[in-house]
């Protein structure tokens, strides 16, 4: 029966707080299932996983996406400013 059980993380971050939550639970389970168990969602009621990508290990996947052992479920929020934006933005101060 232990062979059936996976240790995996959600990491989630705001402005203000970091989280990396450890959770285990049998193999075949979804990024969904991964992300609800963790109880993530009761911490941070601005997750919006209709709007919010999700990945593994910074590769974008669906919700519906396996996860297996030591994998680390990341919810991404919004970004507020593209990027290059910013860096052009940064460049024109300095």
């Amino acid at each position: 029966m232990a062979e059936s059980v996976i240790g995996v993380e959600v990491a989630y971050a705001n402005p203000d707080k970091q989280v990396i939550i450890p959770v285990k639970l049998e193999k075949g389970a979804s990024v969904q299932r991964v992300i609800n168990e963790s109880g993530v969602l009761e911490q941070f009621s601005e997750i919006d996983l209709s709007r919010m990508c999700v990945g593994i290990f910074g590769k974008t996947c669906g919700l519906d996406k396996l996860v297996e052992q030591g994998d680390r479920v990341e919810i991404y929020r919004p970004l507020i400013q593209n990027p290059m934006d910013a860096r052009r933005n940064r460049a024109v101060k300095s």
